[in-house]
């Protein structure tokens, strides 16, 4: 139940955290609305680590394989793409998209094994679910 709670919440701060990011970036330009965004993220980071686990940097020496840590990297085409489909979308329809394109991509990496993520087999009520999810967008659309 946690779990589900941490999930939605996440996906609520996404919104909101993506349009703050567009307003943001109609006084600024995207890339530096982007830093901004990133570079607080590291405050606020920094900030959390001093607080709780005090955990060493190198340990990040150790993560294998190397590309794992591309994460930050991905974070910034993240916030990038996110600003531009809120501002030529609307926020609502660039959430929806985004979501069924986070939902399509998860199933094929569990179902690939991709990424030292655990294989899983191909569940028809999971290519349902999709379809429905798809089929949202469209009926969303639908003037």
């Amino acid at each position: 139940m946690l779990g589900i709670l941490i999930a939605l919440i996440s996906g609520a701060l996404m919104s909101i955290q993506g349009v703050f990011n567009t307003q943001v970036t109609k006084t600024s330009g995207i890339w530096v609305a982007n830093a901004f965004v990133q570079f607080t993220a590291l405050l606020v980071c920094i900030a959390g680590w001093l607080i709780t686990d005090r955990s060493s940097f190198a340990s990040l020496l150790k993560v294998e394989p190397k590309y794992m840590l591309l994460g930050g990297a991905i974070g910034a085409f993240i916030t990038y793409t996110v600003i531009k489909g809120m501002e030529m979308l609307g926020p609502a329809k660039a959430v929806m998209l985004i979501v069924v394109a986070q939902l399509l991509v998860a199933y094929v990496i569990e179902l690939m094994g991709w990424f030292g993520v655990e294989k899983q087999p191909l569940e028809f009520r999971k290519i349902i679910g999709m379809a429905a999810a798809i089929a949202g967008i469209i009926i969303f659309k639908w003037k």
